[in-house]
C-alpha cells in the first residue's frame, strides 16, 4: 500500500508541477517553409544548455519546443547536415554546432539567429550579425505591445556580394558578415569604434538590411531591431518571408496549413521531473 501511495503522490507531483509549468511556459512552433531539410538547434544562454537532437525538419513539417518562462536563447537552421542513422555524428554546410546531430558548441559562421529573451515583456529579434544562411521570420501569438513581425523579406543568398559568399560545389550556400570576412574594427564595431556613434552601417550590412529591414545588419544595429512584446507563443519560420501568411493563431496556438507535425520537445525541467517519477518508485520499492 505505501509503494502505491508512493506512485500516486508521484504522479500528482508531476502532473501539478508540469500544470505550472505549462501555464508559465511559452510554446514555440518551428516551421520549415525551405525546399530542403533542416536541422534547427537552440542555445539557452548562459547554461552550455544545447539541444539538436531529433531536431530535424523536412519540408512542411512543424515542430513544437516548450521554453520555460524567463527563458532566454537562440534558435537557427542548420542545413545540407550528413548524420550517421547509427552514431548521430556528421556535419552540416552551415550552421554546425558540434560533430554530432546534438549540439555540442554555438553555431559556426555564418547564420541567422532567432534571439529571444522571455519575461513579464518579451524581447525578440532575427540577428545576421554572424552572417546569413536561411531567412528566418518571428511572429508572435496572443500577444500585446509592438508584437511585429522579424526577418527578411527575401533570400539574401541569391544576391550576396562575392566577397562574402560561401559557396558549396558552386552553389552559394551562406553570407558572411563583414566582421567575419574581413576581420577589421570598422566592420566589428570594435576598437575606436566601439560605440554606436562610431560604428555606423557599412555598404554591407546595408545590403544586408536592404532584403532583411526587420532583422540586426550589424553589431549596434540591434538597438532599432530589437521588438518588445508580451506574448503567449512564438512562430519561428525557415525560409518563409514577413509579407506571406505562413501560420494563423487560433484557440492560443499556432495552425499551419500545408504541413504536417514533427515532434515536440521538452524544456529542461520537464525531463528531470519525467526521470525523477520513476526514480521515487523505484527507490520505494527497494527501501
Amino acid at each position: 500500500m505505501a509503494h502505491n501511495v508512493s506512485l500516486l503522490f508521484c504522479i500528482f507531483v508531476f502532473l501539478a508541477s508540469g500544470a505550472k509549468m505549462n501555464a508559465n511556459a511559452k510554446n514555440f512552433t518551428l516551421v520549415n517553409q525551405c525546399k530542403e531539410t533542416i536541422w534547427p538547434a537552440i542555445i539557452t544562454d548562459g547554461s552550455g544548455n544545447f539541444h539538436g537532437e531529433d531536431f530535424k525538419l523536412e519540408p512542411g513539417q512543424t515542430a513544437i519546443y516548450n521554453a520555460s518562462d524567463g527563458w532566454s536563447g537562440r534558435i537557427w537552421g542548420r542545413t545540407g547536415c550528413n548524420f550517421d542513422t547509427k552514431t548521430g555524428d556528421g556535419t552540416c554546410q552551415t550552421g554546425s554546432c558540434g560533430t554530432s546531430i546534438n549540439c555540442t558548441s554555438a553555431g559556426s559562421l555564418p547564420v541567422s539567429i532567432a534571439e529571444f529573451t522571455l519575461g513579464d515583456t518579451d524581447f525578440y529579434d532575427v540577428s545576421l550579425v554572424d552572417g546569413f544562411n536561411l531567412p528566418i521570420v518571428i511572429k508572435p501569438g496572443g500577444g500585446k505591445g509592438n508584437c511585429s513581425t522579424a526577418g527578411c523579406d527575401g533570400d539574401l543568398r541569391q544576391n550576396c556580394s562575392s566577397d562574402l559568399a560561401v559557396k558549396d560545389n558552386g552553389k552559394v550556400v551562406g553570407c558572411r558578415s563583414a566582421c567575419d570576412a574581413f576581420n577589421m574594427d570598422e566592420y566589428c564595431c570594435r576598437g575606436t569604434y566601439g560605440d554606436p556613434v562610431s560604428c555606423l552601417p557599412t555598404n554591407y550590412s546595408k545590403s544586408f538590411k536592404q532584403v532583411c529591414p526587420a532583422a540586426s545588419s550589424y553589431a549596434y544595429d540591434n538597438r532599432v531591431s530589437i521588438i518588445t512584446c508580451s506574448a503567449s507563443d512564438y512562430l519561428v519560420a525557415f525560409c518563409a518571408l514577413r509579407n506571406t501568411t505562413i501560420c494563423s493563431y487560433q484557440n492560443q496556438k499556432f495552425v499551419c496549413s500545408n504541413t504536417s507535425e514533427g515532434f515536440r520537445a521538452f524544456s529542461q525541467s520537464w525531463r528531470i521531473l519525467m526521470l525523477a517519477c520513476p526514480l521515487v518508485s523505484i527507490l520505494q520499492i527497494l527501501l
